[in-house]
């Protein structure tokens, strides 16, 4: 058994608790709040797992780190807090930790990772003999296993579409949906995720590691970006009211230019509710969000994943299967050795002792 440790309990770590109790080579060793009121509480209740698993939710990163655990799943945000989270995954790589994260976009592809963050987080992983993995599901899954997966089944390809298409109401981080994404906020204003910059910087390694994979090299990387307004004030179960006029839907495009075209294409299209932007795409069904790789070529080839947990919670769903991705790789890279590792490094593997087991 992997003596694992859960490094945060949001909506990605609640998942990962999950995950981690669930996986018959992983042994939930400690988990790591920053609130006082969950200091003290058993793993499993902070999980939603509905059963105790006699591991009491501590602050104390010492003495966890300390007591050399061999994994450590980092599951703390780094949205607005990039610098904080690269100390802590820097922390547990120098006590000899796997570390798996969805939590610095700038290390999903490590070979093209800044400099000044990529040879931090070597020389820690050096230094400790740790290992690290960054992954999630959109950036994550959804642009890089899955499309180079379904690519295979093609003969001629022409374009590599990855679409997140999702209701934001239903994402259980009202921050990020309204400060981060600008979701409620008037057009005029400048939310930090869609900066010129900013997505090529979280989706571009994506795009690269796409063309990797694929043998080809991008000429560049471009943004599309368009607003729409609420046409009418909504009111939502989770974050309350947004205001007529202000943002309600983003539609937003990365892509990876080879020859001048636009060949592996990243694209969003988020709302606040389903009214906003009706002639833009629709998750099927009428739900509230799925994942869909589209393969431009011969044959035309589609997909779609839809995951939900949490009460069937779209957001949850997706948020699950990023702690999965991780989570799973964990033995793997136990096996591997120190160093930095890809989603082109770390394979995606059958759930291999967990058929039919709760």
């Amino acid at each position: 058994m992997i003596p694992t440790v859960v490094w945060g309990t949001g909506n990605v770590g609640r998942a990962a608790v999950r995950a981690v109790a669930a996986h018959p080579m992983l042994s939930l060793v400690a988990v790591l709040v920053s609130s006082p009121a969950k200091v003290g509480r058993d793993a499993g209740e902070l999980a939603g797992l509905g059963r105790t698993l006699g591991v009491a939710a501590t602050g104390d990163v010492d003495a966890v780190l300390a007591a050399g655990p061999r994994a450590v799943v980092y599951a703390a945000s780094g949205d607005v807090r990039p610098d904080g989270a690269i100390e802590d995954i820097g922390r547990a790589l120098r006590a000899g930790a796997v570390v798996v994260t969805p939590s610095v976009y700038g290390m999903y592809d490590c070979v093209n990772a800044p400099a000044g963050i990529r040879d931090v987080l070597a020389g820690a992983a050096r230094a400790g003999g740790g290992a690290l993995f960054v992954s999630g599901v959109d950036p994550g899954w959804a642009n890089d296993v899955l499309p180079l997966l379904v690519s295979g089944l093609g003969s001629d390809i022409d374009t590599v579409r990855c679409q997140e298409v999702f209701d934001y109401s239903t994402y259980d981080q009202e921050e990020a949906v309204r400060d981060l994404i600008g979701f409620g906020h008037p057009l005029d204003h400048q939310p930090l995720m869609l900066a010129e910059g900013v997505p090529g910087m979280i989706w571009g390694g994506q795009l690269r590691m796409m063309a990797r994979a694929l043998g080809a090299e991008l000429d560049g990387v471009e943004e599309v970006l368009e607003r729409r307004p609420l046409e009418t004030t909504v009111t939502t179960a989770t974050m309350g009211e947004f205001a007529a006029g202000t943002q309600g839907a983003v539609r937003l495009e990365v892509r990876g230019t080879v020859g001048g075209e636009p060949r592996i294409v990243v694209e969003h299209i988020t709302r606040i509710h389903p009214a906003c932007a009706p002639d833009w795409p629709s998750p099927p069904g009428g739900g509230a969000g799925a994942h869909r790789v589209i393969i431009e070529g011969r044959p035309r080839i589609e997909v779609t994943v839809e995951a939900t947990d949490e009460g069937g919670n779209r957001a949850a769903g997706g948020n699950a299967t990023a702690a999965g991705r991780l989570v799973n790789a964990i033995d793997w890279l136990v096996d591997a050795g120190p160093g930095l590792y890809d989603a082109l490094d770390v394979p995606l593997r059958p759930a291999v002792g967990r058929l039919g087991k709760k």
